[in-house]
């Protein structure tokens, strides 16, 4: 597992937390960064993925 992975996930989890937070408060802002945060969080860790996929497949003979 890579930073890219690791951040991403958390970004994604802590996006999921705004976006609930902004849903129970009805805060339509906080709601949206939520959904922001999640969605960059997503690419991050899927661009760590296909990082992983690369390596692996180089170290394979």
């Amino acid at each position: 597992m890579n930073k890219d992975q690791v951040n991403g996930r958390m970004e994604q989890a802590k996006g999921s937390v705004k976006e609930a937070a902004g849903k129970v408060v009805g805060n339509e802002k906080l709601e949206a960064e939520g959904k922001v945060d999640k969605a960059a969080g997503k690419t991050q860790a899927t661009y760590g993925d296909g990082k992983e996929d690369v390596k692996d497949a180089v170290k394979k003979p």
